[in-house]
């Protein structure tokens, strides 16, 4: 999988950095789905804290604690960038940053004032260190890819959201006052879902579609210029939340478009890979493309004419499931593989194949119960809102399938540590 990159053991952080994101993402999925499951419609309600509840729970809690534990695992694997001391920066990042969750929850639920400021406190201290070094790093490159190009314009998007949300913090508060509530509100929307998680999907997918499928790589000029284009919109939707707050939806359109293009030439190139066989990853990658270009289609045509309210929540659904949909299919591929690597670079006789960590035969039936997920969310859309609640319980059911799965590659590490020999290097010990 990551063989071509030349990964090698020192290179790569310990795999309890990458997991511990992993699973405490995973967590925060089924706080998101329990939480779905006791408010049902009033969830999806804009205007209800509720739904500012459980949009916060899946970005921060659930998207961004995957996205830096890939991070944390990619950029040595994509970019030849590491870090000294990762664990202690991973712990110094998640934990701060899961007190601000709660405390931006709790903010939204009371509207305390306090609150937001401390939530602010501990989101800055967790989010920007990371962030800015990550950045850093990738600036100082010589020579980049179109992934780590993305990646660096999405950590530069993240930090740019982040202080956007403090803004619109510090309005709600009454501590200052200059500014378009609602215009700020769209602006943090867009740079969150289509900066940020958008844009890193779109990074990490220049390289793992053509690596892990074997699939036709995408143009050069596309790959090359794609991020650029995306961050340079939603810069200048900065400058029109600001100043011209009516160009709002047109520039978020244009940003949509070629996110919907990109949707496009991943199911192209899908459809073009050279293994035939097609494996639960494959057809997450394929829903996830498939919502990304329907939620685009929805959300331009609801910036050129009023939704009715079941468009409008079927667009929530399939963007959360574009952006659901590649974390899974991200986290089949590199768990197996990380819990893999890392014992075989220890030199244990027995570290397990890939197949007998996570079985694809339990991927596949966590692909079945995420579709089952969204069937169960459209026809709440249209038909009944009370299966809202049944969606949210099947939220966390494939939160827990996936905690789960990671958990017992964690325990099947500590195992085969524990209780297996290692290959004698002649005096050398393996790292």
């Amino acid at each position: 999988m990551f063989q071509n990159s030349g990964l090698s053991l020192d290179q790569a952080p310990p795999i309890s950095v990458v997991l511990r994101f992993f699973l405490g993402g995973s967590l925060w999925g089924v706080v998101a789905g329990l939480w779905l499951m006791l408010h049902g419609e009033e969830a999806l309600d804009p205007a209800a804290p509720a739904a500012l509840i459980l949009t916060h729970l899946l970005t921060l809690g659930v998207m961004l604690s995957f996205m830096l534990g890939a991070l944390f695992q990619m950029l040595p694997v994509l970019a030849g960038v590491s870090f000294r001391q990762p664990t202690l920066m991973a712990i110094r990042t998640q934990w701060p940053l899961y007190f601000g969750i709660v405390a931006l929850i709790e903010a939204f639920s009371t509207a305390q004032k306090a609150l937001y400021l401390l939530a602010l406190l501990f989101l800055g201290a967790g989010l920007l260190p990371v962030a800015s070094r990550m950045l850093a790093r990738l600036y100082h490159l010589r020579n980049h890819s179109p992934s780590s190009r993305g990646m660096g314009f999405a950590l530069y998007n993240l930090l740019l959201l982040f202080f956007v949300g403090a803004w619109l913090a510090l309005l709600v508060g009454g501590w200052v006052s200059r500014g378009d509530l609602l215009a700020l509100r769209q602006l943090h929307l867009g740079l969150g879902l289509f900066g940020w998680i958008g844009l890193l999907i779109v990074s990490v997918s220049f390289q793992v579609i053509e690596m892990f499928y074997v699939t036709p790589p995408y143009p050069k000029f596309w790959a090359r210029r794609l991020p650029l284009g995306i961050t340079g919109l939603l810069t200048l939707e900065l400058v029109a939340a600001l100043n011209f707050p009516s160009l709002l939806p047109w520039i978020e359109s244009l940003v949509l478009l070629l996110l919907l293009i990109h949707g496009l030439l991943t199911l192209r190139r899908l459809s073009q890979r050279q293994r035939p066989l097609a494996d639960a990853t494959v057809w997450f990658w394929r829903t996830g493309m498939v919502s990304l270009v329907l939620a685009a289609l929805l959300i331009v045509t609801g910036h050129l004419m009023p939704l009715p309210r079941p468009f409008q929540d079927l667009s929530y659904v399939l963007y959360a499931s574009f952006a659901l949909s590649v974390v899974f299919a991200m986290a089949y591929k590199i768990v197996p593989f990380l819990t893999w690597f890392h014992l075989n670079a220890q030199g244990y006789f027995t570290a397990p194949m890939m197949h007998e960590v996570i079985h694809p035969r339990y991927a596949m039936r966590h692909l079945a119960i995420h579709l089952t997920t969204l069937f169960t969310a459209i026809v709440a859309a249209f038909i009944t809102p009370e299966l809202w609640r049944v969606t949210g319980v099947l939220l966390a059911l494939e939160f827990s399938w996936i905690a789960l799965a990671i958990y017992k590659a964690w325990h099947l590490y500590l195992h085969v540590q524990a209780t297996e020999e290692r290959f004698d290097f002649g005096g050398m010990e393996a790292k």
